[in-house]
């Protein structure tokens, strides 16, 4: 797929993978929308790229809505949507605690917000992102659209703490073929990247012994990912039409150990 003079939304892209991934596909001649809660950074994401800033809440139906209506009028139908808008925590399913031995749940409230946010949110943008692109007539390539989710490597090598991160990411990757399968008549295409240790704001403010220790782990290259090498696969995911139903780890060789 032709990717210059099309139209792209990024979820959480005023940081992060998503950032990396608009400035790519911005430098491919595509006009991109920034959806994201931060307003401040994605202004500045979105005036860097002549793109446009849309907050959305990703687990609120009416805000996506209102994004991609924005988004819609300012840049025309998307062609490209990309989900990076996501995020975790770290609780285990039960515990002790070390002073008193008093005995605790994961709060469910908490496991919640996860699967809202990270599968259900994205679930919601891919829904209606698709519905918008099935007004469009195909490219050259038969293309009618491309959608790019992110999962992560703990969706198949869970951390100890990380069952509802894994949950909302395994679900992820578990609804992608499924998905490529609904929209293949369609002409929409449907991918997911599961990315490993990346240097992203997650990580930016851990001490860099830390971060080095987290780079010392990854086979080979021993470093954290570049959110740049994220948005090479994801333009190359946009742009191979062959490329489709498809989870691809990203992540140096890592297998993450259990804690």
């Amino acid at each position: 797929m032709e990717l210059k003079g099309l139209s792209a939304v990024v979820t959480g892209g005023a940081s992060g993978l998503g950032a990396a991934t608009a400035r790519a596909l911005a430098k491919e001649g595509v006009k991109v929308a920034i959806f994201d809660m931060n307003a401040e950074k994605g202004e500045a994401v979105a005036a860097e790229l002549g793109g446009v800033f849309c907050h959305v809440n990703v687990t609120d139906e009416a805000s996506v809505d209102a994004g991609f209506a924005k988004a819609r009028a300012a840049i025309g139908q998307e062609r490209i949507l990309v989900n990076c808008a996501g995020t975790g925590n770290a609780i285990k399913t039960a515990s002790r605690s070390k002073e008193t031995g008093a005995i605790k749940h994961f709060p469910l409230d908490a496991f919640n917000m996860i699967i809202q946010i990270n599968l259900v949110g994205t679930f919601r943008c891919i829904a209606k992102s698709a519905a918008g692109m099935m007004t469009l007539d195909p490219t050259a390539s038969g293309d009618r659209g491309v959608i790019i989710n992110t999962a992560s490597v703990a969706a198949e090598d869970g951390q100890i703490g990380q069952a509802a991160y894994s949950a909302s990411k395994g679900g992820v990757v578990g609804m992608t073929l499924p998905i490529a399968r609904d929209l293949s008549s369609e002409g929409i295409r449907v991918n997911t990247i599961l990315p490993g240790i990346f240097n992203t704001p997650l990580l930016a403010a851990a001490p860099q012994n830390v971060k080095d220790a987290l780079g010392a782990s990854v086979p080979f290259p021993k470093r954290l990912g570049d959110p740049q090498e994220y948005a090479s696969l994801a333009l190359e995911m946009c742009r191979n039409s062959y490329f489709n139903g498809e989870d691809v780890r990203i992540d140096g060789a890592i297998r993450m150990a259990p804690r």
